[in-house]
């Protein structure tokens, strides 16, 4: 029984990591990189002043879910995409993105969860239901979320999602999400 039970559990593992289903915590240069210089980045002028114009819309769920829909519809970038990708914040997030070889991806988000400004297409607009985004925006009390680590088959290696709050002044008001390949931090 314990020799069925023993190629049971090897088999589900070995089926987890072909698939990219088996992920592991982050090391802990991630969490030091989160906190000493990825959280700074939360209430860096450009990045607040996105967020709290695209929060000044005031957008229902219902708005955002169908963008979402639609989003998720598109091949490739629609006109809507590549505007917020270059945007002014779109633009700064690149160049921060070009600033070191570790940043995978760079996306910010408003007090709802809906994409703001992009370095990349994200698969979708809408991560208000998402964990980058509900523990780092926190029920607006802000807190950096460091996820676990997964290989990305697009990327070819293996990434984890940072998310750290969006702050104006001392108030969360959205977050930004940092995709780290974790071989490329020193």
């Amino acid at each position: 029984m314990k020799k069925i039970a023993t190629i049971i559990v090897t088999t589900l593992f070995v089926v987890a990591a072909a698939t990219g289903a088996y992920a592991e915590k982050a090391p802990q240069k991630v969490f030091d990189l989160a906190n000493a210089k990825l959280a700074a980045v939360g209430t860096d002028p450009v990045v607040v002043a996105a967020v709290r114009a695209e929060n000044a819309k005031g957008k229902t769920l219902d708005q955002i879910q169908a963008k979402d829909k639609e989003w998720k519809a598109t091949a490739g970038l629609a006109d809507y995409m590549k505007a917020i990708m270059e945007s002014e914040c779109g633009k700064h997030l690149a160049g921060i993105q070009n600033g070191a070889p570790y940043y995978a991806e760079i996306f910010v988000m408003d007090n709802q969860g809906a994409n703001v400004a992009m370095t990349d297409k994200t698969s979708d607009y809408w991560q208000g239901d998402e964990a980058k985004f509900t523990q780092s925006f926190n029920n607006g009390t802000g807190a950096v979320f460091v996820d676990e680590v997964e290989f990305d088959d697009s990327a070819q290696a293996y990434l984890v999602q940072v998310s750290v709050p969006v702050k104006d002044g001392t108030t969360v008001i959205g977050a930004i999400t940092f995709g780290i390949d974790v071989d490329k931090i020193e």
